[in-house]
This record gives structure tokens, sequence and C-alpha cells, in this order.
């Protein structure tokens, strides 16, 4: 009788089988509530707060008035100077990418090609500049090249220029300064994506006649492609939506997305206004990550 009785209390292996497979699909489910909870706090519920920011109107007085109105989409799609700002925005990022992504590209090709013992120094000191907050890298570059800074001081000393070259306070300063800020996001996003680039297929093509040149051109180039998508993906999200350098070295004749945002919410107080602005500037981040995504997915094929 005992024995009977321990094999009816035994589980049968259906039972255990069916244990199993739940722990394996619930437990990484309860493993991500965390983080859940997490993307949930920090941005979910603000970009709902945000969105519905933006239908809102602005009253006499900069009174917040709570409605479901397009008027402030109406205001930044139908004003020729939000149009401005935004085509100022697309230019400082395209330039901005381009120049990061010349310069940055023999680097991370370096990096990822080397089989020197101080690989992992050479790549920590590419991106130690990010151990320095944006602000004080930015004020460094105020102080070079202000029209007292070094730069003018060096060129008047040496008698290259009569007059202290206008390197801040406009365009050109800002993308000086965002082309350093940047190059080390550059850089991790090249390294990344360089993964493809065979060392192999440039030693085989070398052993066929091909020279350095064609071997870059037809080999490498190609196969560092979809790091150079990645890097300028990148780079181009984060200059696009900078407020510290363009507020900063702009000295107000740089005007960008990010810095009419903060303009409309903490000066004019239209805060309906600068949601809208932030959620234009939502849209275009989610534009050129789809065509990254198409761009890649043709590589890829």
């Amino acid at each position: 009788m005992s024995n009977s009785v321990a094999v009816q209390e035994r589980p049968p292996q259906q039972l255990k089988n069916a244990n199993r497979t739940f722990r394996r699909r619930f437990i990484p489910l309860w493993l991500l509530i965390p983080a859940l909870v997490a993307i949930l706090i920090s941005f979910i519920i603000p970009l709902i707060v945000l969105v519905r920011m933006s239908f809102n109107e602005t009253g006499p007085g900069t009174t917040l008035i709570s409605a479901w109105s397009l008027e402030t989409y109406i205001q930044a799609v139908g004003d020729p100077y939000y149009w401005e700002i935004i085509l100022n925005t697309l230019k400082l990022g395209i330039v901005v990418s381009v120049i990061t992504i010349i310069l940055s590209y023999p680097i991370a090709l370096f990096l990822t090609k080397t089989t020197s013992k101080w690989k992992g120094f050479l790549f920590a000191l590419a991106i130690g500049p990010l151990l320095t907050s944006q602000i004080a890298r930015t004020f460094g570059w105020i102080a070079l090249l202000g029209n007292e800074g070094a730069v003018n001081s060096a060129l008047l000393k040496i008698g290259l220029i009569d007059t202290p070259l206008q390197m801040s306070n406009n365009f050109t300063g800002t993308v000086v300064a965002l082309v350093e800020v940047l190059m080390p996001y550059a850089l991790l996003g090249m390294v990344s994506g360089f993964s493809r680039v065979s060392t192999e297929l440039e030693l085989a093509a070398g052993v066929l006649g091909a020279s350095p040149l064609v071997r870059f051109w037809r080999i490498t180039l190609p196969l560092s492609l979809p790091g150079v998508f990645t890097g300028f993906l990148l780079v181009f999200v984060l200059t696009i939506s900078s407020f510290v350098t363009p507020h900063l070295l702009g000295g107000g004749r740089v005007h960008v997305l990010a810095t009419e945002i903060y303009d409309e919410a903490t000066q004019t107080l239209n805060w309906p206004l600068a949601a809208s602005l932030a959620v234009i500037l939502l849209i275009l981040f989610g534009v050129l990550v789809s065509v990254y995504q198409s761009l890649t997915k043709k590589l890829g094929s």
C-alpha cells in the first residue's frame, strides 16, 4: 500500500515539464519588471505628459488653457521662423556628423585592425573625453576660440592675421566644439560596427594584385558602412538634440530646436508651443531611425 501511495503522490512527468516550461517563460519577464518600471517612470509617462501638453493652448498673460487643439502645431508649421530653426537644426546635424565621421573614421579603423598590446589603452584614450563634462569642454572651447583666446592670440603673435577671427558666438564655433565633443560617440559607434571588416579579405586581394587604394575602396569601405551609419546616426541625434554647446558657444545667434524649446519654456512661458516643438524633434528622430534601419537592411541583404 505504501508503495502505491508513493507512486500516486509522485507528480507525473508532464506536470514537471509544464512547470519547467512555465518557469522558463515567466522568470525572464519577472526579471524585466524593474527595468520596465524605470522606463515607464523616466520616459513613457513624461512623454505622455509632453504630448498632452502640446495640445493645450496659451491664453492672455501666458495662462495655460487645457484643451485638445492643434493651434501650437499650426503655429510651429505655419511660421517661417520655426521652419528656419528646423532647417538650422538639420544643417547643424548634417555638418557636424559629416565632419565628425570623416575625422573619426581613420582612428576607428586603426583601433579595429591594430594588434598592438596598447590597443586597449589607445581605445580608452580615444573615448577618455567622455569622462569630462560637456559643459566644461564647451567652456574650454570658449576660452580657445574667443577673440582674446589662445587660437587668436597665437595667430596674432606669429603675424598670420591682423585682427582676431570671429570663431565664437557663431555657427562655426558651435560646429568645431560639437565635433570635438561628439567624436568619442562616433568612435564607439563605428568600432562596434566594424566587426565585418575582414583582414583576410584584404590580404587575399593584395595577393591577387590589388593596390591599397583598391582594397580600401572595394573591400574595407563597403564592409565598414554599417559602422559608419551607426556612428553617423548617433552623432546626428546627439547634435540636433544638443542644447549646452549651441547655447553657450552660439552666443544667442545659433538658433536650433533645443535652444528654442528652452526659450519658449523658460522665457516666454509658452509651454504648449515648447511641447509641440519637442514633439517635432521626436518626429525627426523617428524619421532618421527609420531611414537608418532601411539602409542597414539593404546593406545586410
